[in-house]
């Protein structure tokens, strides 16, 4: 092989990686996070788990991608260790579909509906349709397909220019002698563990192997260790996913190594035994695509019938490898945001979602707590340190949302998502506003508690009624964001437009009390602070349930939302602020 020829090569492998890459993405972008999201959920039972795992490796071309995804949950809290092992067992064997794609090249016939089935008869079609998706249409969906189409092809091209480029080698001496030693079981092995733990992809290293195949230097003798190997390789993708992560995350990593390690040794010794005694004729033989695809996937479906009624056993290893200390660990929220996830970024906003979701129950409960206290609840120090813990929660939940966000905004995101994510990211900000006045709200309780300061009658019933006004858009706010619910969020503006009236209407008859001598100063700063803080806690409800109706449409502009209602006659807006203001009426 000349220099040329190398340099094909190394460009067919390039095709080929960044194709599976490509086809990989937009399977996973099709799909839209849901696959993850069943894997999630329906893990009960062993055979379920393994059929799962072998699905969603089939659909999104890679184990290394699951078994990650895996750690992932594990490691979230999301999936236990015994739900861990069948969908690992079962990636192994999701992850045989691409040879047997890969083994298509390999047809040779006459016949016209087998060669349809070779890919260059069909992948020029595929290309065609592919780029017509990606340039003339403006459908999410058909650019998804469009992008799975481009990278099959790329894909199939990179096969086919590594194929013709080693051709040559067939009659390269040296290059027949290299491989005549990994008929060797142990070199063989460690070749294939070497190779896949380099490229992290054990597709992609049987796709190579498929590729020498066209040389015919490559018997079934040394392509069988070799694909033994790469099953291991492909446990370093996990292992190095594991570094950081909690305890039973790495034992899920482990998990995936000794089920490839005992599988492989339990095979080979089988395999090598009865080999000695019986020699089997077919490893002299040349090997084809379809031999190593077929290898590939008998050993994959072997050790997981033969491994999976141990899974407790291996569960039992991986727990004996990296032992339990006297301190148990504890799952948080803020571990569903594993960096793991964002390899699939559909799945990483829905977590995204329910962690902010929980925030926003947090910040409501907070700010509750904080008005109860000023509306004729009881002051006591443990109620203040609850609404103060709670406030340092939440401004770690915008810290850790947020950082999480800005890294996961960087993702190929789908139209929807990209609009949720933008929805979250201005929503928290708010959410973790209102909870800074939920404490200021809580200094004012504990002033009038140390001073033993007590409002008017005629006071205390009008901060009743504001009180009353400002639960209802914090929990209608919250609802709304917690549901998506778009024409619930229209009705918070109407409210905020309400509760700025009764702030401007307390305000006025406190400074008439003050005037008649009926209230103090001091209290009068206690009133402002109080209704200041109301007033701006329902403007930033506004601005969550403006997000909820303005970001789908891509329009992020709050106060040009505004402007338009008081623009347009609104109908519909007065009506529903007039009821507010009924129902919301100050006493006499």
């Amino acid at each position: 092989m000349d220099l040329f020829g190398v340099l094909n090569m190394i460009c067919g492998l390039a095709l080929f990686l960044y194709g599976m890459h490509v086809m990989g993405e937009g399977l996973s972008r099709m799909s839209g996070g849901k696959l993850e999201s069943i894997l999630e959920r329906l893990t009960q039972s062993r055979i379920r788990a393994v059929l799962l795992g072998a699905a969603v490796t089939a659909v999104i071309q890679s184990s290394s991608a699951t078994t990650v995804m895996v750690v992932g949950f594990v490691n979230s809290g999301i999936m236990r260790l015994s739900q861990a092992a069948g969908v690992i067992m079962g990636a192994n064997i999701g992850t045989t579909i691409t040879s047997w794609i890969l083994s298509l090249t390999g047809i040779e016939s006459s016949n016209i509906v087998l060669r349809l089935l070779k890919p260059s008869s069909f992948t020029p079609v595929l290309a065609i349709v592919g780029v017509g998706f990606l340039l003339f249409t403006k459908s999410e969906k058909k650019h998804n397909i469009g992008t799975i189409l481009i990278g099959f092809t790329v894909l199939m091209c990179g096969m086919q220019m590594m194929s013709d480029a080693v051709k040559p080698l067939a009659d390269v001496p040296e290059f027949t002698s290299i491989l005549l030693k990994f008929t060797n079981p142990v070199l063989g092995m460690l070749a294939g563990l070497l190779l896949t733990a380099v490229i992290q992809s054990s597709s992609a290293s049987v796709g190579i192997l498929q590729a020498l195949c066209v040389t015919g230097a490559v018997t079934y003798g040394a392509a069988l260790p070799i694909i033994m190997g790469q099953n291991i390789g492909t446990c370093v993708t996990a292992i190095l996913s594991g570094i950081g992560a909690s305890k039973n995350a790495r034992r899920a990593a482990l998990i995936h190594l000794y089920f490839n390690i005992i599988g492989t040794v339990l095979f080979m010794t089988v395999f090598y035994a009865i080999n000695a005694v019986f020699p089997f004729a077919f490893l002299t033989q040349p090997a084809n695509a379809a031999g190593i695809a077929v290898i590939h996937t008998v050993f994959n479906v072997l050790a997981t019938l033969v491994l999976l009624p141990f899974s407790h056993g291996l569960e039992r290893l991986a727990t004996l490898t990296i032992r339990d200390d006297e301190q148990a660990e504890r799952i948080d929220d803020f571990q569903l945001l594993d960096e793991r996830f964002l390899a699939t970024p559909a799945f990483a906003v829905d977590q995204c979602r329910v962690v902010a979701a929980r925030m926003a129950e947090l910040t409501q409960e907070a700010i509750f707590e904080a008005i109860d206290l000023i509306d004729g609840g009881e002051f006591s120090e443990e109620k203040a340190e609850r609404i103060e813990a709670l406030e340092t929660k939440i401004d770690r939940y915008e810290d850790n949302l947020g950082t999480y966000m800005v890294k996961l905004s960087r993702a190929q995101l789908s139209r929807e998502d990209g609009h949720t994510v933008s929805v979250l990211l201005h929503s928290i900000s708010d959410f973790e506003r209102i909870s800074d006045h939920a404490v200021n709200l809580l200094d004012s309780a504990r002033e009038m508690n140390d001073k033993k300061l007590t409002f008017s009658p005629m006071a205390a019933s009008e901060l009743h009624v504001f009180a009353q006004a400002v639960r209802d858009i914090v929990k209608r706010s919250t609802d709304c964001f917690l549901r998506s619910d778009v024409e619930l969020a229209r009705t918070v503006e109407p409210l905020e437009a309400c509760i700025d009236e009764l702030n401007v209407t307390i305000k006025s008859r406190h400074i008439e009390r003050l005037t008649n001598g009926q209230c103090t100063i001091q209290l009068g700063f206690v009133l402002t602070d109080i209704s200041t803080n109301f007033e701006r806690v329902s403007d930033h409800c506004s601005n969550i349930a403006i997000y909820q109706i303005q970001v789908p449409k891509d329009e992020y502009d709050a106060h040009e939302y505004l402007l338009n209602i008081q623009r347009q006659d609104h109908e519909e807006f007065d009506r529903e602020e007039l009821r507010y203001e009924q129902f919301y009426r100050l006493p006499q």
